[in-house]
């Protein structure tokens, strides 16, 4: 049973375990940073905890044989409707905290239901389109894996949660490029796509959501709805080359910069370890990126490779939009930095997508 073990362990890729790791490093470290201020810890004493537990059950997660996933399609249309049944009942069970019910509270912790759906929802795909990659000249199928899509974008939409909706339909659109779409078939879902951005613009977009955008394109009032992002940029500018220093940073110390432990850590990050700090982290979450497209490139049939490519997907276009938040060349959406942010299920969710990947890995 021990050389079993042990042999298991042998078969993972450490590489993207140590990258997920030492990111995660910058996280707890800038999380600890954004304290210091108040003297109160809690986030990240529960953060650490969220951490320890996330490398348990990605390590747990890896001997469970995600075979049982590609073969059981039950199974992952059951997982799907618990999803959704999560998402429903943030309407009746979840606190209203600053406009919006997100998350369930359990005494001092939170759960965000849109991070299993995530991750059911690119199984879900993956499971779709490896059964009908032959067929994929079909625009049916395209409009059938997008009902799959609606249904928990629009319990996510009415929340609100802008962001979220954007990481859903990135995840679809993502998978549909891996697996073939027709150039034609791309073109109506992009003319759609504009569509839909406009009539949501005109009917179902909330004021403080077209506040965000508009002071991203006319960022002409720095005590405005660009604040956040001015600060952002000062923060950034402020630690130079070598960075000031963990809990040394005058923006975040002093208090200046909103949110310093969700949507802009990345600030943190840049002014407390300065460029090359921020280039090492871009380099260990380059490597993670190769080290999952390269389970994605190896894999022997479709399931595992649409799996680890939508994955690979969701943390690149997560980090892309949180980075250019931070760096105003987005809109602020709500949306974190996979393994940095502060958040339970967000750094747990990651984990487990990371835990099978692995399974994946020891059994390609």
């Amino acid at each position: 049973m021990q050389g079993v073990f042990f042999s298991h362990l042998k078969k993972l890729d450490w590489w993207l375990i140590i990258s997920a790791i030492l990111i995660a490093g910058f996280g707890l470290t800038a999380i600890y940073s954004t304290s210091l201020p108040e003297g109160d810890f809690f986030n990240f004493e529960k953060q650490v905890i969220f951490f320890v537990a996330g490398i348990a059950l990605m390590v747990l997660i890896s001997f469970f044989d995600y075979r049982v996933l590609k073969n059981n399609s039950y199974l992952i249309l059951i997982l799907y409707f618990i999803c959704l049944l999560l998402l429903l009942g943030l309407f009746f069970f979840a606190p209203e905290i600053r406009g919006t019910k997100g998350w369930y509270k359990v005494g001092f912790f939170s759960f965000d239901p849109i991070e299993p759906t995530k991750l059911v929802l690119i199984i879900l795909l993956a499971k779709y389109f490896s059964m009908r990659h032959v067929e994929m000249y079909k625009f049916r199928h395209i409009v059938f894996s997008g009902v799959y899509v609606f249904l928990p974008c629009l319990m996510i939409f009415l929340k609100p949660d802008l962001g979220g909706v954007i990481i859903l339909v990135a995840i679809w659109l993502g998978i549909l490029l891996i697996s073939g779409i027709k150039v034609k078939h791309f073109l109506i879902l992009f003319l759609c796509s504009l569509l839909a951005i406009g009539f949501a613009w005109s009917f179902l977009l909330k004021d403080y959501q077209k506040d965000r955008v508009l002071s991203f394109i006319f960022p002409y009032n720095p005590l405005g709805g660009s604040w956040s992002q001015t600060q952002s940029k000062i923060t950034i500018g402020s630690g130079m080359i070598f960075g000031q220093g963990v809990g040394k940073g005058s923006q975040v110390q002093y208090g200046f910069l909103p949110e310093p432990h969700t949507d802009f850590i990345f600030s943190v990050i840049a002014e407390e370890w300065g460029f090359l700090g921020v280039s090492i982290f871009f380099l260990l979450y380059i490597n993670l990126i190769w080290r999952i497209l390269k389970i994605a490139i190896e894999s022997q049939n479709n399931f595992p490779r649409l799996f680890a490519s939508g994955f690979a997907i969701v943390l690149i276009f997560q980090s892309v939009i949180n980075i250019g938040m931070n760096l105003s060349m987005l809109p602020v959406v709500g949306i974190y930095l996979p393994l940095v942010s502060y958040g339970g299920s967000g750094l747990i969710g990651t984990f487990l997508g990371l835990g099978i990947l692995q399974s994946i890995k020891a059994r390609k």
